[in-house]
C-alpha cells in the first residue's frame, strides 16, 4: 500500500538529466524548502544542534536526496557517518516510493574509533540488504559523499554546492569522459546547460518526513524488561525519542498497554 505524505510539507523538486557525449548522470535541486521544514522540526520537538553540526547535517539530507534521485525508484538507503572530531554519527535515510528523507545527530555514547566511518545501507523489495564501509578524512560531508562513491559504487561523483541553497551531483556512467568530470569546476557547473546537451530523464519530489509516531515507537519500548518499563513509566508518562529524525513524544502508559493488549496478545 502507498504511503501517504503529509500535504503540508514542502516538496524539493528533484531532477535528473543525462549528460549526452560525456555520459555522465547530472541530479540538481534546490532545498531551502526542505531546509524551512527542517527547522521547524527542530523548534517543534525543541532540538538544537551547534552550527558546525547543523550544516553537516543538511549537507547530508541534500547529499541522500540526489543520491536518492540517481537510483531506482524502489530502493531505500540509510547512510551512517561516524566522525572523530568532532566526536559524532550524523545519520540519514531515506526513499523514493514514497519521497521522503530524515535524518539527526547523535553526539552521546558515540564510539570514538579514531577516524572517519562511512556506512551504507541499501534495501530493495525481495532482495537481501547491502552494506558498505569506507574509511574517510575530515569533516566536509560533501565531500565524504564524495568519497564514498568512489570507494564503494566505483565510480567518479562530484557533488557542487550553488547559490540559494541549490546542489549539483554529476556522477559518472559506462563510458564517462572522466577526464572532463574530473576537471568541472563550480563556474562549469553554472554554464553547464549552455555547454553540454542534458536530456530531462524525469522529476521526483521529496519531503523531510520520517513518519514516526508515539504508536510506531512502542515496539521499541516493549522490548524492556518489567523493570526497566516499570522506570520509564515511573510518574505514569513515558519520554520517547525518535532513533531516525530525534522527535520527541509523551505517552501515558495506559495508551501503552492498550497497544501491548491489541498488538500482543
Amino acid at each position: 500500500m502507498t504511503q501517504m505524505l503529509d500535504p503540508e510539507l514542502s516538496v524539493v523538486e528533484v531532477r535528473s538529466y543525462f549528460v549526452r557525449i560525456r555520459n555522465a548522470l547530472l541530479v540538481r535541486g534546490r532545498f531551502s524548502p526542505m531546509y524551512l521544514d527542517y527547522y521547524l522540526h527542530l523548534m517543534q520537538h525543541q532540538l538544537k544542534y551547534e552550527e558546525e553540526m547543523d550544516g553537516m547535517l543538511k549537507d547530508g539530507l541534500a547529499g541522500i536526496t540526489l543520491h536518492l534521485c540517481s537510483r531506482p525508484q524502489d530502493e531505500g538507503c540509510a547512510w551512517t557517518l561516524n566522525f572523530h572530531k568532532p566526536l559524532m554519527n550524523l545519520f540519514v535515510t531515506g526513499s523514493t516510493r514514497p519521497g521522503r528523507v530524515t535524518g539527526r545527530i547523535f553526539t552521546e555514547d558515540v564510539r570514538d574509533t579514531g577516524k572517519t566511518l562511512f556506512i551504507a545501507q541499501t534495501t530493495r523489495p525481495s532482495q537481501a540488504p547491502r552494506q558498505s564501509m569506507v574509511e574517510l578524512e575530515g569533516t566536509d560531508v560533501l565531500a565524504s559523499i564524495e568519497s564514498f562513491y568512489t570507494q564503494s559504487e566505483q565510480r567518479l561523483t562530484r557533488i557542487f554546492r550553488l547559490a540559494d541553497e541549490e546542489f549539483v551531483q554529476i556522477s559518472a556512467e559506462p563510458d564517462c569522459d572522466e577526464e572532463w568530470l574530473a576537471a568541472l569546476t563550480l563556474e562549469d557547473v553554472l554554464a553547464i546547460g549552455t555547454k553540454e546537451h542534458l536530456t530531462l530523464l524525469e522529476t521526483r519530489g521529496y519531503v523531510l518526513e520520517c513518519g514516526c509516531s508515539a504508536e510506531r515507537l512502542y515496539p521499541l519500548i516493549s522490548r524492556l524488561s518489567e523493570e526497566d518499563l516499570a522506570f520509564v513509566f515511573e510518574d505514569g508518562v513515558a519520554q520517547m525519542q525518535c532513533p531516525r529524525c530525534g522527535a520527541k513524544y509523551r505517552t501515558e502508559k495506559n495508551d501503552f498497554e492498550e497497544w501491548k493488549k491489541r498488538e500482543m496478545p
